[in-house]
């Protein structure tokens, strides 16, 4: 088994107040979720309006499954017009891993 997690730092574009950022990370998060069965959330920069950091966290058979939902994951958030992909980090676990 292997569990992967992607933590991405967006840049968010027109959003001048908190209400405003809620507005744009909801449905990215509700996509992710929905697209690629994976869990997803705002996990940093909550009091900041035009920075986010989403989680999004899967698990597979296999290394590579992992890896190509991690993949997507990224082009999706990538290809948002509303905001812009700053920095990714990835980590992956197997459960052979001490």
């Amino acid at each position: 088994m292997f569990t992967g997690s992607l933590t991405a730092d967006l840049l968010l574009g027109d959003v001048h107040s908190l209400k405003g950022k809620r507005a744009v990370v909801k449905p990215i998060v509700a996509e992710l979720r929905r697209r690629f069965a994976v869990a997803a959330a705002e996990v940093g920069d909550q009091d900041l309006h035009r920075r986010v950091q989403v989680g999004v966290a899967t698990v597979a058979g296999e290394a590579g499954q992992v890896t190509d939902v991690l993949d997507a994951c990224e082009r999706m958030l990538a290809e948002r017009p509303e905001v812009t992909l700053l920095a990714t980090h990835r980590q992956l676990i197997s459960d052979t891993d001490s």
